[in-house]
């Protein structure tokens, strides 16, 4: 979003450095200090690109979403500093990335930062197969600069913040646009917004008021609203966002109070009040959070009092920022949030209530709803299943109202990769799907959750194998005959070669080898003797027991004879038998055969002086598990 109401409301105290030509590192400095970004950038955008200066200014345009400077600005440190540049701005730059739709780069940016691999297009394409709802859209207003966002339910009405009284306020420093205020409106037919209000002074004030919610009987009403006063943290003065409560006293709202929880040290935003009136859910970045902000809750008790806020904890909140809460009767939470995988900037997820503060696994809403840019204050009626949310996809924030639609039929199987031993999970397995005739269908890598998913069709028989490196393939089959959506969540647990067979055993240098007897030539003779094939014999049960097992044949020399005679000897006898195993019916693409010579002695003599025990050791054959 480009407004500040889901980080700190910041006041610019700077107004008067533009009249001077020249500006210096200083006061640029403070004014990005001061988050008076739009001011910020013009002033770094006069300065020497240095490290500092570039991450700056591509910070004062990502906070303001303009995302295709932030972009040129972040290429540009990057390209002279990635080495130095801190993790926090990997995060930014690829965000801005994918908010310019440059999904590539933007996913290979965001991969070295998370440390395992995206594919954000993948990704939003087989969400949006299997959510539950899809969704269409319209914009609530014909003029798209308006600012508006932070909509609720207001009996029949709805209300919402907005720039409207523009004219009324001073400029807010942050994006040099006017401060918020609160509205309310009508929604027409058409989804528009009609006969638009602005709450009393009483609400608004000159500072931002926004995200009201209501009680049942529409007499009490939770707001944000701006600090009076700036503190300094660290090196910044800010404002804090805090909620304040307002009743509703002979027709006209009164009673103006600032709850117990808010505080000059950390911002409260975006209360949400259940509709029994028990417990009330906002976003807030006090001691004790995850990420930059979290969604908490407390208890509205009888006599007016609230318990201590309880974080949702990490199911819910990441190291990002989750915001905007609202829940459904049926304890549906939806929220907004960059730190879930998503689509780029903030999306809108959702999340089943399994108890007071624990939620199901979150799950995003798909590309019917989300963009590449901000997607949030997502609100719904239940019954009607229609609803409104906001988002700055056009450049500003606008709202839209939304019909909530029945995904098609949908056949979804999902699941995890473990160890069959150890149980943990196998993030990089590769997981295939196979139709009943055996053709591949579809393949994914799994990520770090080690979690895949597929979409199938109805009455079908499919087969999933799951693949990691060094260990046995898993199966399971499965068919879609049953009617209605199916979810079949398969464990697959691989086991690996080293537990599953005796003479398999892993190094310390994390190869995995065939440990057989050795296999014994003729001097200068490279020909499969009985004593050799009884040895090879064995090899080749293990790969007929394990199809899809792939192995280097590795041919030693002694040190005697010259390094190139050794070498090319070592060579045929490595190639010789590899040749035994096809001949014997395993496929050649499983087989590789390469000769050391004399490079990779199994003893090191002193002086190069061995005995012929020694020799002998060195003449072997290895069997190293490729696959």
């Amino acid at each position: 979003m480009k407004k500040i109401y889901y980080i700190l409301f910041v006041f610019c105290s700077i107004t008067t450095l533009f009249a001077q030509k020249k500006v210096s590192v200083k006061q640029a400095d403070a004014l990005f200090k001061s988050r008076s970004y739009v001011k910020a950038a013009e002033a770094y955008e006069q300065l020497p690109q240095s490290k500092q200066v570039l991450q700056n200014l591509g910070d004062s345009y990502y906070y303001n979403f303009q995302m295709t400077s932030a972009v040129k600005a972040y290429g540009q440190l990057f390209f002279s500093h990635k080495d130095s540049v801190k993790k926090d701005v990997f995060f930014r730059y690829a965000n801005a990335l994918k908010g310019t739709k440059d999904f590539d780069k933007g996913d290979a940016i965001m991969t070295e930062y998370i440390g395992f691999e995206q594919n954000t297009p993948k990704f939003m394409k087989n969400i949006t197969r299997n959510t539950p709802n899809s969704f269409k859209l319209q914009m609530m207003s014909k003029n798209k600069t308006n600012g508006d966002f932070g909509i609720s339910f207001y009996g029949d009405k709805v209300t919402f913040a907005s720039l409207r009284n523009g004219g009324e306020k001073n400029a807010y420093g942050w994006n040099d646009r006017p401060y918020l205020d609160l509205f309310s409106a009508t929604v027409s037919s058409d989804g528009q917004l009609t006969k638009v209000e602005p709450f009393s002074d009483v609400i608004n004030t000159k500072k931002h008021e926004s995200n009201a919610t209501f009680s049942a009987d529409l007499k009490t009403m939770y707001f944000n609203r701006s600090g009076e006063k700036q503190n300094k943290i660290g090196d910044e003065k800010v404002a804090m966002i805090k909620i304040y409560k307002a009743e509703l006293v002979n027709g006209k709202w009164a009673n103006v109070t600032m709850l117990p929880f808010s505080s000059d040290s950390y911002s409260v935003e975006h209360p949400f009040l259940t509709k029994d009136g028990k417990k009330l859910y906002f976003a807030s970045d006090m001691p004790g959070s995850l990420g930059s902000f979290d969604i908490y809750v407390v208890d509205v008790n009888e006599d007016g009092t609230y318990s201590q806020p309880r974080n949702l904890g990490e199911t819910i909140n990441t190291n990002q920022r989750e915001q905007f809460p609202f829940l459904t009767e049926d304890g549906t939470l939806y929220f907004a949030s960059d730190g879930h995988q998503g689509n780029g900037n903030l999306d809108v997820f959702m999340a089943m209530k399994l108890s007071d503060t624990e939620f199901d696994k979150p799950l995003n809403l798909g590309s019917t709803i989300n963009s590449e840019m901000d997607d949030f204050n997502f609100i719904l009626d239940e019954k009607t299943g229609k609803g409104y949310f906001a988002s700055n996809r056009t450049g500003d924030d606008n709202l839209y109202t939304f019909t909530q639609e029945e995904n098609k039929l949908q056949y979804l199987v999902e699941g995890e990769v473990r160890d069959m031993k150890s149980m943990q999970l196998l993030p990089g397995s590769t997981v295939k799907l196979f139709n009943e005739a055996g053709e591949l269908l579809e393949e994914v890598v799994v990520g770090k959750d080690g979690s895949f998913t597929f979409n199938t069709e109805p009455n079908k028989k499919y087969k999933i194998m799951a693949f990691k490196d060094f260990y046995i393939p898993a199966e399971a089959t499965f068919d879609t005959s049953q009617k209605g959506k199916v979810y079949i969540d398969l464990q697959m647990k691989v086991e690996s070669y080293y537990d599953a067979e005796d003479i398999i055993n892993k190094k310390d240098d994390g190869t995995v080898l065939i440990e057989l007897e050795n296999i014994y030539f003729d001097l200068d003779k490279w020909n499969i003797k009985p004593q050799a094939a009884e040895v090879l014999n064995v090899l080749l049960g293990i790969l007929k027991k394990y199809p899809y097992m792939e192995i280097e044949i590795g041919s030693h020399t002694d040190s005697r004879a010259s390094d190139m005679y050794n070498l090319r000897l070592s060579n045929k006898r490595a190639a010789s038998a590899l040749e035994y195993l096809v001949q014997n019916g395993i496929d050649r693409k499983r087989l590789r055969s390469i000769g050391y010579g004399e490079t990779k002695p199994l003893i090191i003599c002193p002086k190069n002086d061995c005995t012929e025990a020694e020799h002998a050791a060195n003449r072997r054959c290895t069997f190293m598990i490729l696959k």
